[in-house]
């Protein structure tokens, strides 16, 4: 696990400045903080940290084959790395490391650009081929692992943070409006856009060629849903194990000390009971809740605990912790929203100080199917069919008088729930992430956003990105067209980027298994009465490891991370987000209208209804203006 970044000027001939490439790399230091590396010729640099996992005392990057005319350097694991090592060797490759880095070059050397192909695993790398002058940057096929780039100054800069690119000299930090407003609606800035003008994310499954200053992006891998797998229901459960078990056990490749994150879930559950299996040691589990027990999963986390005898360390979050907003917004870069990366930056934390790999179990969701919104997109289907006429004069005004539900999680809420099928109902179930999780709708954009800002910048709404991956879908009903839909735009957008970043922070490393290619092309083929029955989610986890569950965690529906934020912020949060929001020195008042804002908080106070997650979105965009954008 490491941080990568660097420069390739379109003149070959052009030097590269040392300064400059040690600046972009010092502004990783927590990606990789056991060693730096640099690379430089003529026209290229190319610059690594590195976070040591497998053969610490060797393998610093940029590595080169034997001759020096290939130079690479990677973020990430590559999990087949061993056996592609043996294949080369008996091809008469020379290796001189045990990383998994080498492996690339020498992949190169037989395949080209195809060689990302051959990875399984989680990484974003750089390679340099001298002869040919070319640069080749890959991403993973899900994107775990990221990879930002922009076009400037007559070079190519990239790096695995956005910071890296901002920090060469000179770099302008101009604000992309359209991602800002998909960014209000999604809670993330979605690829290939970023919150700064001319910078871009190379989306997940995609390889980049630099040549001679001509850029071309291809994707090299994609998700396929049919033809659907045939056999028994005994021989589907066995393959469905199997294949999760040999991906986590192909995970705990490591030097170093290991461990893992335990919700109280199913997937993270899952795991922990295989590692256990599979370790000739207890598991260290670490877990993290709230105070307010409507909150915490602590308790579900403890039964898993207990039942396989690990390690087991609680953390407990208090509102306090939001205080920690400012280094958010710096390891996000841009401007991020869910706000589970508050319990997630103290839990990688309190994690690195005893382990510096933890297993998880991001993915499992939507791999097999795990969200309620995917049983509850037909209700709001059926809500939607209801003539206009009688849900805009009765329905929907009786929905308004019911209480905001917003001292509780949203799925434990039935008032909320209510409210939120009325709301689905209006959009399409090609965006069900939009329909069920969108922080700021169009209409509310358009009231939100100054006048003159709103008609500066190209105004797509943000549920036709998702649109246009449900109707791309190689798949022959709507579940698996939605499974896809998150694959490539909840999931690398939100999830991963919130673990990426909250885990690098604290130079820990995180893998899931659950989001093996070998797990996800075996998901997405699966028949959908074993994703979604009913309103049973993941009913091929459930029965496939039901000596691993105990029986009311077996039973238990979706819970999501929740944070309290409603609570907070009529509470003890208060005075710090008016202060932040409407103050004089407000970055966002530029761009948004403050009465808006100050209704919004006004209606939140009131109890009229619960803005917590808008408040939240609000708070970070501010102060990122101020931080980023701003240069603090």
């Amino acid at each position: 696990m490491c941080g990568i970044c660097g420069i390739a000027f379109a003149d070959a001939r052009r030097e590269i400045d040392a300064g400059s490439l040690v600046q972009m790399n010092t502004t990783i230091c927590h990606r990789g903080p056991d060693s730096d590396g640099f690379y430089r010729a003529p026209g290229v640099g190319l610059a690594a940290r590195r976070l040591a996992i497998i053969d610490v005392s060797g393998g610093d990057q940029p590595i080169s084959n034997e001759s020096g005319s290939i130079h690479a350097v990677a973020n990430g694991e590559i999990y087949n790395h061993e056996e592609l090592r043996a294949a080369l060797r008996k091809r008469g490759h020379v290796f001189s490391s045990r990383v998994d880095t080498e492996v690339i070059v020498h992949l190169y050397e037989e395949y080209g650009s195809r060689c990302v192909e051959y990875l399984r695993g989680m990484f974003a790398f750089a390679l340099w081929d001298a002869k040919d002058q070319t640069l080749l940057v890959a991403r993973d096929r899900v994107g775990k692992k990221p990879l930002f780039y922009a076009q400037h100054d007559g070079a190519l800069l990239f790096g695995s943070e956005l910071k890296c690119i901002l920090a060469y000299p000179g770099f302008p930090r101009g604000v992309d409006m359209t991602a800002i407003s998909h960014y209000l609606t999604l809670q993330y800035v979605p690829d290939p856009l970023s919150a700064v003008e001319g910078v871009h994310k190379l989306p997940p499954a995609s390889r980049l060629v630099w040549r001679r200053g001509a850029l071309n992006v291809e994707r090299y891998w994609d998700l396929a849903y049919t033809p659907k797998l045939e056999g028994s229901d005994a021989e589907l459960q066995s393959r469905v194990r199997e294949t999760v078990t040999e991906a986590v056990r192909i995970r705990l490749m490591s030097d170093v000390p290991l461990g893992a994150h335990l919700s109280g879930g199913i997937d993270s559950s899952v795991v922990v009971g295989l590692m256990a299996d599979l370790m000739d040691r207890p598991v260290e589990t670490f877990s993290v809740g709230f105070r307010e027990d409507a909150f915490s999963e602590l308790p579900y986390a403890r039964q898993i605990a207990e039942k396989f005898g690990t390690h087991h360390h609680e953390l407990v979050v208090t509102p306090d912790a939001v205080q920690v907003l400012p280094n958010l917004v710096d390891h996000f870069d841009e401007p991020f929203a869910d706000p589970a990366a508050i319990p997630l930056w103290y839990l990688a934390e309190f994690t690195r100080r005893y382990v510096t790999v933890a297993l998880n179990g991001d993915g499992g969701d939507e791999a097999f199917g795990g969200y309620q919104r995917y049983f509850a997109d037909p209700v709001a289907d059926a809500y939607a069919r209801v003539p206009l006429g009688i849900r805009e004069y009765a329905f929907d005004p009786l929905l308004r008088l019911l209480p905001a539900g917003g001292n509780r999680p949203i799925e434990r809420s039935y008032t909320s729930a209510v409210r939120l099928v009325a709301r689905a109902a209006r959009l399409s179930h090609a965006a069900s992430v939009v329909r069920w999780g969108s922080y700021f709708d169009e209409a509310e954009k358009a009231a939100l956003f100054r006048p003159e800002v709103l008609a500066s910048f190209d105004r797509q709404p943000s549920a036709t990105l998702l649109e246009t991956s449900f109707h791309a879908a190689r798949a022959d009903n709507r579940l698996d067209r939605t499974l896809y839909t998150d694959v490539n735009n909840y999931l690398p957008g939100a999830l991963l980027v919130k673990a990426d970043r909250m885990t690098m922070a604290h130079s820990l490393e995180a893998r899931s298994p659950f989001l093996d290619q070998q797990v996800l092309e075996l998901g997405a083929r699966l028949p959908t009465r074993w994703k979604v029955r009913g309103r049973t989610t993941k009913r091929i986890l459930r029965t496939a490891f039901a000596d691993l569950l105990p029986p009311p965690l077996a039973r238990r529906g979706k819970v999501g991370f929740g944070v309290p934020l409603g609570v907070w912020f009529r509470g003890p949060l208060r005075a710090f987000a008016e202060d932040l929001l409407l103050g004089r020195d407000a970055r966002t008042a530029d761009i948004l209208r403050q009465d808006a804002i100050a209704a919004l908080l006004s209606e939140h106070q009131s109890g009229a209804n619960d803005h917590g997650k808008r408040i939240w979105a609000l708070l970070n965009l501010e102060l990122w203006f101020r931080r980023r954008i701003g240069g603090a």
